[in-house]
């Protein structure tokens, strides 16, 4: 990781600490939040513009070059510039005012709920854990303020624009236990519900049907090194990347009622889970999830929803503002009670189900 806090750089034990100070450019207004990024000896000699892209995995080129142009500092307060070429252990300071963050209009549905275990659905569009953009309207935060403080830890992740359920842990050693499930608990192969496995289901609606009914998607994936953003996935060379499988089953399949574009909703059990499965697997079957910015019609869409510059083009190909992905069902051994299994659904939220209900029967 090339990130570190300004506190490393600025203590006088801290790794990186030894006669540095960050200093606040006069330019930059007070309550500015500073993001520190040390350059790796690998990055040596690359464009500050595109190395601050490589770092900021979410952020398009057009928009890093924006962050450099106006907050890129050294961290004596010296103005950096995009082409300028960036040196191994180099600091690099973006400063920013903090963002406008407005306390979203969320209500957390409450799904399941003992003292050991918290499970809400998540609406589309609210992260779980904090980002440079998003802090104090984070699931955990949201609950936080709703129930006096308590503390509570994610059990797993569900991307931003992913509905659904969403487990918390109530106490340690329930954290620990269910993150131990997860862990073990699903490989490629094992039978779905065996013991100790977690069960993980999913509803996405798809542009295009898959031929089969019923099918398995065992392909492995890899962090795609040709894209702009860090966090993109593509399936791996055989015998390469991540072991990935997802199974699949086409819950119904509809048409468009003018334009006669195919859809189908499948539900998905994942066997594994790493970062974005379904959303790659349906793709590389030719059935992408609907309003998908990074696997749907055009990557750019990613970059440009990340900055708030999608285009009417854009919205109009994507079809949904949001991928159309919903965690289903989630299923595991209780955290305190042996042989009890906890079985939590969220039902299809209104969006998703609303498009659905637009179309006619195949």
């Amino acid at each position: 990781m090339t990130r570190i806090s300004a506190r490393e750089i600025s203590g006088s034990d801290g790794p990186f600490g030894r006669g540095i100070t960050v200093v606040r450019p006069a330019e930059v207004p007070e309550g500015s939040v500073v993001s520190v990024l040390r350059v790796p000896p690998e990055a040596q000699g690359m464009r500050l513009d595109r190395f601050v892209q490589s770092q900021l995995k979410r952020t398009s080129r057009t928009r890093a070059q924006k962050i450099v142009a106006h907050g890129a500092y050294a961290p004596d307060a010296r103005r950096l510039r995009g082409n300028d070429r960036v040196r191994a252990e180099q600091l690099i300071l973006l400063w920013r005012e903090p963002w406008d963050e407005k306390a979203p209009d969320v209500t957390l549905q409450v799904l399941f709920e003992d003292p050991h275990l918290l499970a809400v659905d998540k609406p589309a569009g609210t992260p779980v854990h904090p980002t440079a953009r998003y802090h104090q309207s984070t699931v955990v935060k949201l609950l936080e303020a709703a129930r006096g403080g308590e503390r509570f830890m994610l059990s797993h992740r569900l991307d931003r624009e992913t509905s659904g359920v969403l487990l918390l842990a109530r106490t340690s050693q329930a954290d620990r236990h269910v993150k131990q499930q997860f862990a073990e608990g699903s490989t490629p192969g094992r039978p779905i519900g065996a013991a100790r496995s977690v069960l993980k289901e999913y509803l996405a609606i798809t542009w295009g049907w898959p031929e089969e009914d019923t099918f398995r998607v065992a392909l492995p994936l890899e962090l795609d090194p040709t894209s702009h953003y860090g966090v993109k996935m593509r399936v791996a060379r055989p015998g390469t990347g991540l072991v990935a499988a997802t199974r699949c089953a086409v819950v119904d399949r509809r048409v468009h009622p003018e334009t006669e574009r195919r859809y189908a909703l499948v539900r998905c059990t994942l066997e594994t889970g790493r970062q974005h499965q379904i959303r790659v697997h349906l793709a590389a079957l030719g059935a992408p999830v609907v309003g998908d910015k990074l696997y749907g019609p055009d990557d750019g869409c990613f970059g440009r929803g990340v900055d708030g510059e999608l285009t009417d083009e854009d919205r109009a190909a994507l079809e949904l503002p949001r991928h159309a992905l919903h965690a289903a069902l989630l299923e595991l051994d209780h955290p305190a009670e042996q042989g009890r299994r906890v079985r939590i659904e969220a039902p299809l939220p209104p969006d998703m189900s609303e498009f659905w209900d637009a179309m006619r029967p195949a």
